[in-house]
């Protein structure tokens, strides 16, 4: 027995330590996926020391919402970076409460938004409605000249440094003029930054039709535009806010002046309040396939005060812990995700965000792709693949607040647009680039199964969707420059993509050629040329088809010149 028993000691020491290499080789396993495509979280909140839209919420309220947001970050050991409105910079409440937290786990930066505080200690007369008036051209940079704007930055960052010890080095805000991100670089080194997700009309904003999450490195002279060479670009990556539904939000309130919200922001009941839509949205994230990082944003601003956003917090920073835990996401502070970006990437990288899978009870997929050079989305509907938008990105196209001061309470940032599915769109004529086939003598559109989303390099990712109504697939490829698609059948089909647009949708073509389409936007000329394929405008309510050659559309949307 005493032998048995040896025997059976030395069995179960073997049997553990084998189960404990092979536990640290699955852990490893994880480790490097999570290293080859980082799910990278930041927990941002940002402060603003007043609401003047709402009398019954007071300062103290907004400051008590912050001291909620603390406890439940620490409740879940979860750092985060926040972001101070010089106003809330100033008082001592806000000092003392943010001087308290651990400088491994918690980031305090800028906020650049400009309340009367601000703009009277840089020496400049404060024009707005309220101590903090949100109109683009009072609480914005934009709203004042590049001299101003020196001097409302130089009091920031001193008042700041005062305080805290060090300059700031993250800023973010809704958007951020491309003149003071360089003087804010420049001068004092800033490292990373966050501008809004795409919007349109929202709170008088529109930032349409740039990098779609992740992040990006700017123009030197238009920072809602990613730039295409590292000498022309703004070293700082602007990282994208508000964890946008990659489904939904891109065409929610069409033909309406301002467009809804589905973000991960705690206080929406359809969003980031939701707990079916939080675990969709974060399990998306965490296993969809992502080319590069996947990236987003939760947190939220204490002017919609603590009753409002404490159910999101409460589904939200136990699932994030969760995850941060088993090593499947990644949770930093902005400035962290900036060193990271910086030390990783040279200039902006292609990513990826996907959804194989929808919320209960819709079947709808999607692809964006992201690179310095253009974006591309893909929307699998019942009845087919659509082209959503394809938006090119120019370094040369300045943004008019580098130099001008915002007149308007509303602030515009475009790209140039190829396909846009929302401003071209409405609620009956929905815009888009359809894939249809010649099948048995007649036009029909090409529906199919589940696509599959594949990482073919570090900067490349391709596409394959089963068809259903003819034999084969369809073979989409993306990498930086260009966009390649190919029908694979034993059979040959006429196949092609046409372009629909609502009526009297204000477009871009000046002209389109057989192997060119020629475009003006913004009073920037580009065109777009096919490697293999060809244009036409057939009309009949198709404004340009786009087939094939030899079974392949292949565009170069690098070179747009």
């Amino acid at each position: 027995m005493r032998s048995f028993a040896k025997k059976l000691t030395l069995a179960t020491t073997l049997l553990a330590f084998c189960l404990m290499v092979t536990n640290a080789s699955a852990q490893t396993s994880v480790q490097k996926k999570t290293s080859a495509t980082p799910k990278i979280v930041n927990i941002v909140n940002f402060i603003r020391l007043l609401e003047p839209r709402d009398a019954a919420i007071t300062q103290d309220v907004l400051y008590q919402t912050v001291v909620k947001q603390v406890d439940i970050m620490k409740k879940y050991k979860l750092g985060g970076t926040f972001l101070l409105q010089y106003d809330a910079l100033m008082d001592s409440r806000y000092q003392k409460l943010l001087k308290t937290l651990p400088a491994g786990s918690f980031e305090i930066g800028g906020w650049w938004e400009i309340p009367q505080p601000l703009v009277e200690k840089a020496g400049l007369k404060w024009r707005g409605r309220y101590p903090w008036d949100w109109h683009a051209d009072i609480g914005f940079s934009t709203g004042y000249d590049q001299k101003e704007r020196e001097k409302l930055i130089d009091v920031y960052f001193a008042d700041f440094k005062q305080i805290f010890g060090y300059y700031p080095k993250s800023v973010g805000s809704w958007f951020i003029d491309s003149y003071s991100l360089n003087y804010m670089y420049d001068k004092y080194g800033i490292i990373a930054s966050s501008n809004c997700k795409d919007q349109y009309g929202t709170d008088g904003y529109t930032l349409w039709g740039g990098y779609w999450n992740q992040a990006y490195y700017p123009s030197r002279t238009n920072s809602y535009m990613p730039a295409q060479h590292a000498e022309k670009q703004l070293p700082v990556p602007i990282f994208r806010m508000l964890g946008s539904d990659p489904i939904r939000q891109y065409d929610t309130g069409l033909e309406s002046s301002r467009q809804g919200v589905i973000t991960l922001e705690p206080v929406y009941k359809f969003g980031g309040g939701d707990s079916t839509w939080v675990n969709w949205f974060i399990k998306s994230l965490v296993d969809d396939v992502a080319l590069g990082f996947n990236y987003t944003q939760a947190g939220q601003e204490n002017s919609f005060t603590w009753d409002a956003m404490a159910k999101g917090f409460e589904i939200q920073m136990p699932l994030i812990a969760k995850l941060r835990n088993e090593g499947k996401v990644k949770v930093e502070t902005l400035v962290e995700s900036g060193r990271w970006f910086k030390k990783t990437y040279k200039v902006t990288p292609p990513t990826s965000y996907t959804v194989a899978k929808d919320l209960p009870g819709s079947e709808l997929k999607t692809a964006w792709f992201n690179s310095r050079y253009y974006r591309v989305n893909f929307l699998w509907e019942k009845e087919g693949l659509r082209i959503r938008d394809i938006h090119l990105f120019d370094e040369d196209l300045p943004s008019i607040y580098h130099t001008q001061a915002a007149t308007s309470n509303e602030c515009q940032f475009f790209t140039l647009p190829l396909m846009d599915g929302y401003i071209w769109s409405k609620r009956n004529q929905i815009a888009g680039l359809r894939l249809k086939a010649i099948i048995n003598g007649k036009e029909v559109r090409l529906t199919g199964g589940q696509p599959i989303f594949t990482n073919t390099s570090a900067g490349s990712m391709h596409i394959s969707w089963p068809l259903a109504n003819v034999k084969g697939k369809f073979e989409i490829d993306l990498n930086e420059k260009d966009l390649k698609m190919k029908l694979v059948s034993a059979k040959n089909y006429d196949w092609y993509f046409d372009m629909t647009t609502a009526a009297g949708a204000k477009l871009p073509f000046q002209n389109i050629a057989d192997k060119k389409i020629s475009c003006s936007f913004e009073n920037m000329s580009y065109s777009v040329k096919a490697i293999q394929g060809t244009f036409s405008a057939p009309g009949d309510g198709v404004v340009v088809r786009m087939k094939p050659q030899a079974n392949t559309l292949s565009f170069d949307l690098s070179d747009i010149k």
